[in-house]
C-alpha cells in the first residue's frame, strides 16, 4: 500500500510513501529501464546523502533509494530490528513498486542489509555490489577513536563538529575538502531519530555474514579505499576471498569517496552491473 506519491515528469523522480506492516518506508525512485537498482544507505543518513550516485549514474537507469525506520522521512520503528527482518521489509517495497529482480548496491552500514537481502533472495538479486562495508559484528574494526565518533549523530547535525572530524572519519578526499564533506552531511532536510539512530547500530552490532559470505551465489562487485578509516581495506580483501563470484576494485580513497568522487566510482560499478 502507498500513499503520499510525488511525480516529477521531466526528471523522472517519484517519491511516495510505502506502507510496510506498522513501517511508513520513504522511497525515491529515478524511473528509467533495464535492471532497478536498489542502493541501501549508510548509518543514520537519509536517501538525499545518495544524491551524487544517482547523478553520476548513467541517464537510462531506475535507481531506488529509501530511509531505513528512523532515517530521514521514515518513522522510527516501534521495536528494535535486525538485518533479516529489515530485508524482509525492502523485499515488501519492492513488491509494491513492482519490482522484481533487481540489482542491489550496499554503501557501508548498507552493505550489510545488502548482503542479508542477497541471501535471502537468492533469485530476486541479480547482482551484488558491496561499498566500504565489511562482515558486520565480526570484522576487523576501524581504530576505536575513530569508530567512537560514529556513535554519535554530531556529524550530519552540527556542521562545524563535521569539519573539524570528517578528515579523520572518512579518510580519502575528505581530508583535504572536509568543508566540502561537511556540507554534503548536511544536505539532508531530515535528521534522523535519536532512537532510529540507536536502532541501526544495535542492527549492526548484533549481526555478522562472515559464515555465511559462501552462501552468496551472485556474482558481487567489493569495493574499497585504501584510506578508510571506519572499515579497513583488508574486510574487502577478507570478503573477496570468501565470496564464490566476487570481484575486487580497491582505490585509493576513504569511506566517502563513493559520494565525493562519485564520478569516478559510479562508472565502476555501472559498468560491472552491466555485464550481466
Amino acid at each position: 500500500m502507498t500513499a503520499g506519491n510525488v511525480l516529477d515528469h521531466h526528471t523522472r523522480f517519484e517519491e511516495r510513501i510505502v506502507r510496510v506492516g506498522c513501517h511508513r518506508i520513504r522511497v525515491s525512485v529515478r524511473h528509467g529501464s533495464g535492471v532497478p537498482v536498489v542502493l541501501c544507505n549508510g548509518l543514520g543518513a537519509g536517501l538525499e546523502i545518495l544524491g551524487p550516485i544517482v547523478e553520476s549514474w548513467n541517464a537510462g537507469a531506475t535507481i531506488v533509494r529509501f530511509d531505513v525506520p528512523g532515517a530521514g522521512g521514515s518513522p522510527s520503528s516501534l521495536v528494535p530490528y535486525g538485518f533479516p527482518y529489515l530485508a524482509w521489509v525492502v523485499g515488501r517495497v519492492l513488491d509494491a513498486l513492482g519490482f522484481r529482480v533487481v540489482d542491489v548496491v550496499g554503501y557501508s552500514w548498507g552493505g550489510a542489509l545488502a548482503q542479508q537481502f542477497a541471501l535471502q533472495n537468492p533469485r530476486r538479486c541479480r547482482r551484488l555490489v558491496l561499498v566500504a562495508t565489511s562482515t558486520g559484528a565480526v570484522s576487523v574494526p576501524g581504530s576505536p577513536r575513530t569508530l567512537a565518533k560514529m556513535l554519535t549523530r554530531r556529524r550530519f547535525d552540527d556542521a562545524a563538529w563535521a569539519a573539524a572530524n570528517v578528515a579523520e572519519l572518512y579518510g580519502g578526499t575528505a581530508r583535504p575538502n572536509a568543508g566540502a564533506v561537511a556540507g554534503l552531511l548536511g544536505r539532508q532536510p531530515r535528521t534522523t531519530s535519536r532512537t532510529g539512530y540507536l536502532q541501526q547500530l544495535l542492527a549492526g552490532a548484533l549481526w555478522t555474514s562472515l559464515p555465511l559470505l559462501p552462501l552468496i551465489r551472485q556474482p558481487v562487485l567489493v569495493v574499497a579505499g585504501t584510506d578508510d578509516p571506519i572499515v579497513p581495506a583488508v574486510n574487502a580483501r577478507i570478503m573477496h576471498r570468501l565470496l564464490p563470484h566476487a570481484t575486487l576494485h580497491m582505490h585509493s580513497g576513504g569511506h566517502i569517496d563513493v559520494l565525493t568522487e562519485a564520478g569516478e566510482v559510479v562508472p565502476v560499478i555501472d559498468a560491472f552491473l552491466a555485464t550481466g
